[in-house]
């Protein structure tokens, strides 16, 4: 199994830009294909955005495309997601989360076998 870790959440204003990265330990960190959730208050929790086992596909929510960026290192076990352009309605706690039989990440919260803990992410207007 893999251990999950998140970090770089805050405050930020909207137009502003935050870097949150996924740390892996644990199994292989190459073995699992990767994807980030978020979850606003008294909301359900909906995809972000995948990435493929190699780091070659990616796929994005409509409501983040064009201002956030997923990757990962597999070298150093670690996934990451750029954003950019933050509004308000981008506030949530974020999620990573592994996905041990698939090679391209969903959008199905379900099919994640693994969960990080979460970070906050708070955009003010």
């Amino acid at each position: 199994q893999v251990q999950l870790v998140e970090s770089g959440g805050g405050l930020v204003q909207a137009g502003g830009s935050l870097r949150l990265s996924c740390a892996a330990s644990g199994r292989t960190f190459s073995s699992y294909a990767m994807g980030w959730f978020r979850q606003a208050p008294v909301k359900e929790r909906e995809f972000v955005a995948a990435i493929s086992r190699s780091g070659g596909s990616t796929y994005y929510a409509d409501s983040v495309k064009g201002r956030f960026t997923i990757s990962r290192d597999n070298a150093k076990n670690t996934m990451y997601l750029q954003m950019n352009s933050l509004k308000p309605e981008d506030t949530a706690v974020y999620y990573c989360a592994a996905d041990q039989d698939a090679y391209y990440g969903g959008t199905d919260y379900a099919q994640y076998d693994y969960w990080g803990q979460g970070t906050q992410v708070t955009v003010s207007s």
